[in-house]
C-alpha cells in the first residue's frame, strides 16, 4: 500500500556499482518510486508538462491570487459584494477529494468508493449525516452531480466553493450549490482567459514560481544519453516562452535558449483531448501572425495543438517507447495511459509533506495495528463466549432445575462476554483518536493524501493504476542512470502474507 510500504527502486540492472549507489542512499523526497517496472534502456522519447511539472508554482500564493480573482467575477456576476469578505482557506482543499455540487459538500473517498470524510462547505458532517447521505447507495463518481479535485490547479476553486457555501449558509439564504459551484468554476475560467491570473503571474514569476536549480543538468543528462526530448503543454505560447526562460534561460552554456533542450516543442495542446481528438499541428509564427500546418517538426520552432496519433507519426516513436511527465492524474496521466501505451511519470508536489508525516507516525501505525489484532482476537473470543452461553441459556430451558453452579457459570459467561464488549469499545475509541491525531498530522481536514484510514485512498488508487513511476520533482530523476531499470515491488495479496 502507498505509504505504508513506500519503496524506491533499489534494484541493479547492468550498473554495477554506480546503479546500486544511485538507487539507495537518497533522501525519501528525492526518489522515484515505482508501481510498474520501467527499462529507461528502452524509453527513446521522454516528454514533458510544464505547469507544476517543470514549473513548481508557490501554491499559497498562487491560490491566493486565484481565490481574489475568482470571487471578484462572482461579484462582477450578481452575487452580493460581501462575498469579498467571506473566509476562504486555500490550505483547506486536498487534492483527490469530491465535490458534491447537490449538497454543498465536499468528500473523501477510499479506492472503494467509501465516503470516510465529508464536509459541509468547511463544517465536518457527523457520522450519520454522511452515513445517511453516501452509504445507503453505491456513489456514481462519473454523474453531473459531482466533481473531481485532482489537481493543484483546481485547489482554489474547492476554497471558494467551501467558503461560498460557509457564507451563504451562515446567511440563511437559499442556495442551489450546483449552480454556485458552475459559477465558480466559470468565473476562475473567465479569470484565466483573460488575463487576470495569468498576466499576473506572467508579470511576476519569481513570486508565484520556485525554479528547480537542478532541472537543467537533469534535462541535459538525459539528451546525453541519447533520449529526445519533449515539452506538451496546454498553456499558450507567450506564456510558455516567459515561464521556461525563467526556468531554463542561461541555466548551461551549452543551451543558449530554453528552446534547445527540446526537440519538439507544443503548446496549446488541449490535453486532454490531445489524446482522443484529432487537430492538425500547426506551426506558431509569432504573436499577431497566422499559424500554418506543420507537416514535420523542426527543432527550434514551436507547435500548436496536434494530436496523440500524428505526433507518434511524426517523431517515428510510439507505445512503451515514449514515457511522459506530468501532474494531472487525468489530463496527463490517466488519459495518457488509456489511449496510448506511453509510459508515465507522475510529479506529486505534496510528496515531502506525505513522506515527513508518514515517518512521523509510524509508532501510531503500529499501535493501531496492534489494537486490530487484539480486536479480532477479542471477537473470536466473544463469538465463543456468546456460543456457550446460548447452550447454557438451552440447558436451562430444557432443566426445571436451577442449578446454583449452573446460574454461577451462566453469571459469568455474561460478565467475560460484557468485558471483552467493554474493552472493544475502549479500543476503538482509542484507535480513532490515535488515527485523528494521525490524519492531523498529514492535514488538518482530510489526513493524507494516499491513504484513508487502513486504505489507499482515490487519489492514490488512481496513482497506482496509472502511473508507472512517481516522484516530487522532475531533477529526481537525475539522481538515477538514464539507462536505470526501475523495478516494483512485489504486489502481495492478502493470502500470500501468511
Amino acid at each position: 500500500m502507498l505509504l505504508d510500504n513506500l519503496k524506491a527502486d533499489g534494484t541493479q540492472s547492468g550498473g554495477g556499482v554506480r546503479e546500486e549507489r544511485e538507487s539507495s542512499g537518497l533522501p525519501v523526497e528525492r526518489r522515484v518510486y515505482t508501481n510498474r517496472s520501467l527499462k529507461m534502456d528502452q524509453i527513446e522519447w521522454v516528454g514533458f508538462d510544464m505547469d507544476y511539472t517543470l514549473a513548481i508554482y508557490k501554491q499559497a500564493e498562487i491560490d491566493r491570487l486565484s481565490i481574489e480573482a475568482t470571487v471578484k467575477k462572482l461579484v462582477d456576476r450578481g452575487y452580493p459584494p460581501e462575498l469579498t469578505e467571506a473566509r476562504y482557506d486555500e490550505g483547506f482543499p486536498l487534492r483527490g477529494i469530491l465535490i458534491d455540487k447537490q449538497e454543498g459538500n465536499l468528500l473523501k473517498m477510499d479506492r472503494f468508493k467509501y465516503v470516510a470524510k465529508a464536509f459541509h462547505g468547511s463544517r465536518e458532517l457527523s457520522r450519520d449525516r454522511r452515513r445517511e447521505l453516501y452509504h445507503q447507495r453505491r456513489i456514481r463518481v462519473d454523474s453531473d452531480r459531482y466533481h473531481w479535485v485532482d489537481t493543484l490547479y483546481a485547489l482554489p476553486e474547492a476554497a471558494v466553493y467551501a467558503g461560498a457555501v460557509d457564507f451563504f449558509d451562515a446567511r440563511g439564504d437559499q442556495l442551489d450549490y450546483a449552480q454556485l459551484f458552475k459559477d465558480i468554476r466559470e468565473s476562475i475560467d473567465e479569470a484565466h482567459r483573460d488575463g487576470a491570473i495569468v498576466d499576473v503571474i506572467e508579470q511576476n514569476l519569481p513570486r508565484f514560481v520556485a525554479p528547480d536549480p537542478e532541472l537543467a543538468t537533469t534535462l541535459h543528462r538525459l539528451r546525453s544519453a541519447g533520449k529526445k526530448l519533449f515539452l506538451l503543454t496546454n498553456s499558450r505560447a507567450g506564456y510558455s516562452e516567459s515561464m521556461m526562460t525563467f526556468l531554463l534561460g542561461g541555466a548551461m552554456a551549452e543551451y543558449p535558449t530554453w528552446r534547445h533542450y527540446f526537440d519538439v516543442v507544443v503548446v496549446a495542446a488541449a490535453k486532454p483531448k490531445f489524446f482522443t481528438d484529432r487537430r492538425p499541428f500547426m506551426e506558431f509564427r509569432g504573436k499577431g501572425e497566422e499559424s500554418t500546418r506543420a507537416s514535420r517538426f523542426e527543432r527550434l520552432k514551436i507547435y500548436e495543438g496536434g494530436n496523440l496519433a500524428e505526433f507518434e507519426r511524426l517523431i517515428g516513436a510510439s507505445g512503451d517507447e515514449v514515457l511522459y511527465v506530468g501532474d494531472h492524474i487525468y489530463g496527463d496521466v490517466l488519459r495518457a495511459k488509456k489511449e496510448s501505451a506511453w509510459r508515465t511519470v507522475m510529479i506529486i508536489q505534496e510528496m515531502a509533506d506525505e513522506l515527513r508525516a508518514a515517518a512521523e507516525s509510524r509508532e501510531e501505525h503500529a499501535e493501531i495495528d496492534q489494537i486490530e489484532l487484539r480486536r479480532a482476537r477479542l471477537m473470536d473470543e466473544l463469538r465463543a463466549r456468546q456460543a456457550r452461553l446460548k447452550s447454557i441459556e438451552r440447558d436451562r430451558d430444557e432443566s426445571d432445575a436451577q442449578d446454583e453452579g449452573a446460574q454461577d457459570v451462566y453469571r459469568a459467561e455474561k460478565r467475560a462476554i460484557e468485558t471483552i464488549r467493554q474493552t472493544v469499545r475502549e479500543d476503538e475509541d482509542r484507535a480513532r483518536a490515535i488515527e485523528r491525531a494521525v490524519d492531523e498530522r498529514f492535514h488538518h481536514g482530510w489526513g493524507s493524501l494516499f491513504k484513508e484510514g487502513v486504505e489507499v485512498s482515490s487519489f492514490g488508487d488512481q496513482v497506482e493504476e496509472y502511473a508507472c513511476l512517481y516522484t516530487m520533482k522532475v531533477s529526481n530523476l537525475g539522481y538515477y542512470s538514464p539507462t536505470h531499470y526501475y523495478r516494483s515491488p512485489r504486489d502481495y495479496m492478502p493470502h500470500e502474507r501468511g
